[in-house]
């Protein structure tokens, strides 16, 4: 499903250049979960904001089944993102004056997912939220600020996820929990996972792990 060849992103300043991405070469097939792990500055994130086409790369090609983004202006990427792609969040990035179940209502719709609204609450209660729905972010604890953000991303049944240190900001309990519903989820509606993390707990329960340093994929292994 996701192809990348020869991807470089550059940033340059100060007379310097920068190489962020340098030279990735990268096949990810259809329903693979796929960790993404190495020290920090490697381009984990960069290379993630690239599948999305949250970023442009400075030269390469990123192909979605047969359609490279690279090529598409931001009108289509939007489409495309919310088409296909469903995002987690270190930082969550949930609207605070709607609801959890406003949240995730809100994603599908933009999505255009038909009984978007049934969709949410069924979501919803799978990930443990069912007595939520009704709460503001604010009034949610991390962990489950980030079970609802897991239903926001998969409540149009994307083909793609990926997500940033989702349990980053998370104590070991709630991140086993999310890593866990992560895995069901991914199971269940078959996506295809991409998820950068620094713990090598997830790292060891992948199907696939990509290590990088210095903007290259320096392992690629099969647990």
């Amino acid at each position: 499903m996701i192809r990348i060849s020869g991807l470089n992103k550059s940033l340059h300043g100060g007379g310097h250049q920068v190489d962020i991405i340098n030279g990735i070469d990268l096949t990810i097939p259809d329903g693979q979960l796929v960790v993404v792990t190495g020290p920090s500055g490697s381009g984990k994130t960069t290379l993630l904001s690239l599948m999305a086409g949250l970023d442009a790369p400075t030269s390469g090609t990123i192909l979605i089944d047969d359609q490279d983004i690279t090529k598409l202006n931001e009108d289509e990427l939007a489409e495309l993102r919310g088409e296909r792609f469903g995002f987690i969040f270190q930082s969550f990035h949930l609207i605070p004056t709607l609801t959890a179940l406003e949240n995730v209502v809100l994603s599908a719709e933009l999505g255009g997912t038909s009984n978007a609204h049934k969709k949410s609450v069924d979501l919803l209660g799978v990930v443990g939220l069912a007595e939520r729905i009704h709460h503001y972010p604010a009034q949610l604890s991390g962990g489950e600020q980030q079970r609802l953000c897991l239903a926001r991303a998969f409540v149009n049944e994307p083909d793609i996820v990926l997500a940033d240190e989702p349990t980053g900001n998370l104590d070991s309990k709630n991140s086993d929990r999310i890593l866990d519903l992560m895995m069901e989820l991914h199971q269940t509606r078959k996506a295809t996972v991409v998820l950068v993390t620094h713990e090598p707990d997830i790292a060891g329960k992948s199907q696939r792990i990509l290590t990088m340093a210095d903007g290259k994929i320096v392992e690629d292994t099969l647990p």
